[in-house]
């Protein structure tokens, strides 16, 4: 694959504006060419068609947890995971220009926005929500309408790309909320290095499977993230796992990978990366293979 670097095309879901679209911005660069799809299926086919090089998804919220569906697409691709990055999720009332606070009557955003400005909700109960699928088509849909009693909830990102108006700022009701986002490549693109590794793995339906597959990582004193269970079609109760473990300088995570083998039934590292903390803003390492 070879690719101008300045030209770097990177899919996400949503419109322009989107949280999504700030993550690549923090992990690639300005420079980064971004390629809106409507939905998680259609920003993973991108790459695949070759619409896009990378693709960038929100894989956690601290507030909301796991982005389920995109653990089941990133199962069923051939991308590996080759960065990550946390974005704050900062929250803003957006409206056409002209528009004013007493004004309003409607507010547009996706549901799990509205969810996260209660307190807003409350100090105005004569706004009614209206549900959409992202909160940067909502503003665009709200600005484009030119209609003043109608406003949005999204990023500032959001507001600057489509000419809306901030109203009020920091609506949402928990000032730690952030969303982990994931930048996924080709595997023979994405650097297999790094202190945090993704794993996907399927267990003996047998008791104490779970225990014996997680304990080469306890006794080598690795440190255990996050664990995920997703039911796997066409088997009823049974399991694919998911694990983030996290290893420190002196803590390789090879040698409890192929412990773990002898304990699962399958393995399979989606990625080894460095973690959101010790990534940067920019995954430079990319930029030079994608050439």
């Amino acid at each position: 694959m070879r690719v101008n670097k300045a030209a770097l095309r990177v899919a996400f879901q949503g419109e322009p504006g989107a949280f999504s679209e700030e993550a690549a911005a923090r992990l690639l660069g300005d420079k980064a060419v971004t390629i809106p799809q409507p939905t998680f299926e259609a920003a993973f086919g991108a790459v695949a068609v070759g619409l896009a090089d990378v693709l960038v998804v929100p894989i956690e919220n601290s507030l909301a947890g796991s982005v389920l569906r995109v653990y089941d697409l990133l199962l069923e691709s051939e991308l590996a995971i080759a960065a990550e990055t946390i974005v704050p999720i900062e929250l803003h009332l957006i409206a056409p220009p002209g528009a004013t606070l007493g004004g309003i009557r409607f507010v547009e955003s996706h549901p799990m926005a509205l969810a996260q400005c209660e307190r807003l909700f409350a100090a105005h109960p004569e706004w009614a929500r209206v549900a959409a699928e992202d909160t940067a088509g909502s503003v665009r849909r709200v600005v484009e309408s030119g209609n003043r009693t109608r406003a949005a909830i999204a990023g500032l990102r959001a507001a600057e790309r489509h000419h809306g108006v901030v109203l009020a700022r920091n609506v949402e009701d928990n000032g730690g909320n952030f969303t982990r986002f994931l930048l996924l490549a080709e595997f023979e693109v994405a650097p297999q290095t790094g202190n945090k590794a993704t794993l996907a793995l399927r267990l003996a339906h047998l008791p104490g499977s779970l225990v014996a597959a997680l304990e080469p990582f306890a006794r080598r004193g690795l440190n255990l993230l996050k664990i995920e269970s997703r039911p796997i079609h066409g088997c009823p109760w049974e399991y694919q796992f998911f694990l983030d473990v996290e290893a420190g300088a002196d803590e390789p995570i090879e040698d409890a990978l192929e412990e773990l083998r002898e304990n699962v039934q399958s393995l399979r590292v989606l990625g080894c990366y460095k973690a959101a903390r010790a990534a940067g803003e920019r995954f430079a390492a990319v930029l030079g293979r994608i050439q």
